[in-house]
């Protein structure tokens, strides 16, 4: 039997997600990217090759599409100031998204959508006003006192960043019901492949596109609502002088970023310390690590080889997150939803606690700044 909620606690109480219909399988990738773009570089190529390997992921959903690059031609050629193309693309695109995962996830969660209250929009591959979160509430038909926040160039961190400011707003208004919406494409930073930016090649190997949505709200009505997560406490943190280490601009080209090779082991060295602050108001030491359960972004397979081996997980652990990354890529601030709903899956699977196991979790993110993002969490489905 699942778990009460506490009184006035936040809590999660649907899931949804959603697509674009282009979906790349990871093999095919590389021959499809240097077609589209024109460029016929032996070097680069192989460079993808063992890229997409190591990556471990295996499926993705794109906007892109062949359909687009007819359009919109410039889109593959360097130095095309592009912006103006990309946002019309992109704008439209992650609105579509979002609009279908807030959907999804207020038909699992089963009350009225006029019940909502408060709108929480993420996303780092728009830019207009008035913004996405004023173009969602439009196309879901939200009342007009719907009040809106809107968080703008979070990255990877984006998701989790969100869930703690709707934990924010449901617990400070009774009886409120926040949807927090994620939403992101990579064609605002899509680029032909070029020798002198061989980082472009990582991004082309790993991110991928959709959205995400959650209802969040405090003292769950127990005849139609069922809460999955209880949210408990959400901190941030972020490491001094890594400004640099994930490093994107808004440009004529689009988005250009870079990521440096030092942020898994970035991550790594402060772990531990992040986590503690989490536990420590539970009184859980890092002994207890193994009982927990871990929603962990997956920003890709290098960081979560370091925290695992850092604070010495088990395999399974980090499996949601795997899973995640197999099936999706890094959808940047969407990904953390996906992979909540992986550990949701599993639960229902397994029907009761194994033995030795906490019903408490830790949920994490890491993005720009760097800037670590984590929610101290109940599970409440078994």
């Amino acid at each position: 039997m699942a778990k009460k909620a506490n009184p006035g606690k936040a809590t999660i109480l649907a899931l949804g997600k959603a697509f674009p219909h282009q979906l790349v399988m990871q093999e095919f990738l590389v021959d499809g990217y240097f077609r589209n773009t024109n460029c016929d570089d032996p070097e680069l190529k192989d460079k993808l090759t063992r890229l997409c390997k190591t990556t471990t992921v295996k499926t993705r959903y794109v906007v892109m599409s062949e359909e687009i690059l007819k359009k919109y031609p410039e889109l593959a050629v360097e130095g095309s100031p592009t912006l103006t193309q990309r946002l019309d693309i992109c704008n439209n695109a992650v609105t579509q998204m979002a609009v279908e995962a807030s959907k999804s996830c207020i038909d699992c969660w089963g009350r009225p959508i006029s019940d909502i209250t408060h709108l929480v929009y993420v996303s780092s591959s728009e830019a207009r006003f008035p913004g996405g979160d004023l173009y969602l509430a439009k196309g879901l038909g939200l009342r007009p006192d719907t009040q809106r926040v809107m968080l703008y160039f979070m990255g990877c961190s984006g998701g989790v960043a969100g869930l703690r400011v709707a934990k924010d707003i449901a617990e400070n208004n009774p009886g409120s019901r926040v949807l927090l919406a994620t939403s992101e494409t990579t064609i605002i930073g899509f680029r032909p492949p070029n020798a002198k930016r061989p980082y472009d090649l990582v991004g082309v190997a790993l991110f991928g596109d959709g959205a995400g949505a959650m209802i969040i709200g405090s003292d769950p009505i127990s005849t139609i609502e069922r809460p999955l997560f209880e949210l408990h406490m959400a901190i941030q943190h972020s490491i001094p002088n890594t400004e640099k280490i994930i490093d994107g601009r808004l440009t004529e080209e689009g988005i250009n970023f870079k990521l440096d090779r030092e942020l898994p082991q970035i991550i790594e060295d402060n772990i531990e310390k992040f986590c503690a602050k989490l536990m420590e108001n539970l009184g859980l030491s890092d002994s207890e690590y193994n009982k927990l359960f871990w929603a962990v972004h997956p920003g890709g397979p290098a960081i979560l080889n370091k925290i695992e081996k850092r604070l010495d997980l088990s395999p399974e652990k980090l499996g949601p997150s795997r899973r995640a990354l197999a099936d999706y890529g890094n959808a940047s601030s969407n990904t953390i939803v996906f992979v909540m709903e992986y550990i949701k899956e599993e639960c229902l699977k397994m029907k009761k606690m194994k033995e030795g196991e906490s019903e408490w979790g830790l949920i994490l993110a890491f993005g720009p700044g760097v800037t670590f993002e984590g929610i101290l969490a109940r599970n409440l489905t078994i």
